[in-house]
This record gives C-alpha cells, structure tokens and sequence, in this order.
C-alpha cells in the first residue's frame, strides 16, 4: 500500500490580478470608483505575511472580502464550512480577480472583526464549539475570543486571511498574537492580513501593500504614516495634544 502523502503546507497564494476589466461597469461607481481597486495591477503576495494598510475606505477591506470569496470563504467570515448570509453585501469583486496558487490548501479561515459576532453564532448553531476552545466564542470577551481562534481553530499549515485582528486586542495582546503568528508561518501558514495595528505590522517575515488614491504601492515599516504618527505621539503626547487642541480652537 502506498504510504499517503503528507499534506501540503504553504506558500499557497502568489499573485492576484485584475482581468476582465471590459466588463466592468463603471470606475465611477462603487466598489471600483475606489482607487486602488479600480488601478489594481499585479499584486504578489509573500509567502509568509502580507499586509494590506491604509486609511478607512481605501480599499484594503473590500479587496480582502473578495479574496476570501474567491478562495470559498464566507463573505462574513469562518471556514469553508461557513456558508451563512446575515445580509449580502458584498461587492462582487471577486469575479473580476484572478488568483495564482500554488495549491489549495487544507485549512482556511477568515476572521474578520466587523461580523465575528455572526460567526459566533453560527458557531452555536453548528455545534463546533470544541474546535475554538474549552469555551464557546459567545461565552469570552470580544478579545478573548479573537485569540481563542489563534490558540484552538488556526492548524497552523493554512491559508488565513484577517480582517483588522487587532480591532478587540490590547497592545499585550497584540504582542501575544505575533507570537502566534510567527509560530504558525514557520509551521508553513500563510496570512494576508488587512491592519491599522503599528504593532502588527512590524512584523519581519512580511510584505506591506498601502491602498491610497495613488492606487495599492509597497511600502516599507518605517515609511509607514502608522509608524510615524505611534512614534511621534508617543515621543511626545503632551505637545501632540496641544497642537490637536489649538488647532480646534477659534
């Protein structure tokens, strides 16, 4: 008998392009009126981390959705098991994406921050509780859950795509979850994490793609507004504050 082939650990994503752009409606109207989906080009994903930053409405969310519909993930978030619809909203983007793979890999999930709640609950109604801890995720803290997921649910070898992870973690959490992260990429996970998180971010093992008007560029950590703004208010809150106030007042 043949002895079974281990299963395949990552990179699994390589690149992502925009194709059939005759078919696109209009770069006038929602979703590709935003920038830098409207002016995607090839964008290479690295084998361990990529990060998508930017300001709120740039785009970094939207193109992680279509993502994860495009690689059979719920738009809402979960596993591939996760076929729920709390209300259709997004934006259909995905059949306009081609993505390269080297293979599909045996593990996925998608946490995204803003419908974790309607994961929860679905995770309630499936009865897979075991496989997110001792403690269903209805039962622990906003945060708490969030890194339940990292501890129990991430088998490590996957593919995993966030949504602002950091959005119900403390800063010591957030070291906490590097720490995971890192386990995991060596483990041979893959991540595309969209973040505001300066902390997150800094990462090594990582590319970073900024969305903007300009359209989806790679920038650098320390290049980053997400560095120079934590660094210099933390350098000095008092006179960022006092700049702030004097700038509200008449």
């Amino acid at each position: 008998m043949a002895t079974p082939k281990p299963p395949r650990i990552g990179p699994y994503l390589v690149h992502m392009d925009l194709v059939n752009q005759k078919w696109i409606p209009s770069y006038d109207e929602y979703p590709f009126s935003v920038k830098a989906l409207g002016k995607l080009e090839r964008l290479t994903f690295h084998p361990k981390v990529t990060f998508f930053i930017g300001e709120n409405g740039s785009g970094k969310s939207l193109l992680l959705e279509s993502l994860a519909v495009k690689m059979n993930l719920n738009p809402e978030g979960g596993s591939r098991n996760f076929q729920f619809a709390t209300k259709s909203t997004h934006a259909d983007v995905e059949r306009f994406l081609r993505v390269g793979i080297l293979a599909s890999p045996s593990d996925a999930y998608f946490l995204r921050a803003e419908t974790f709640y309607n994961v929860a609950t679905q995770v309630d109604a499936l009865g897979v509780g075991d496989a997110y801890g001792p403690k269903a995720p209805h039962e622990l803290s906003h945060g708490e859950s969030f890194m339940a997921i990292m501890q129990h649910r991430i088998q490590g070898s996957g593919l995993y795509l966030m949504d602002e992870p950091e959005a119900a973690l403390s800063p010591r959490r957030q070291l906490e979850f590097l720490s995971y992260l890192h386990r995991f990429c060596e483990m041979g996970g893959q991540f595309v994490i969209a973040t505001h998180s300066p902390i997150l971010m800094a990462y090594p093992n990582a590319i970073i793609y900024e969305f903007g008007p300009h359209g989806i560029r790679e920038v650098k950590y320390e290049a980053t507004d997400h560095y120079s703004i934590t660094r210099g208010f933390l350098a000095n809150p008092k006179k960022m504050l006092d700049r702030l106030m004097d700038d509200g007042e008449e």
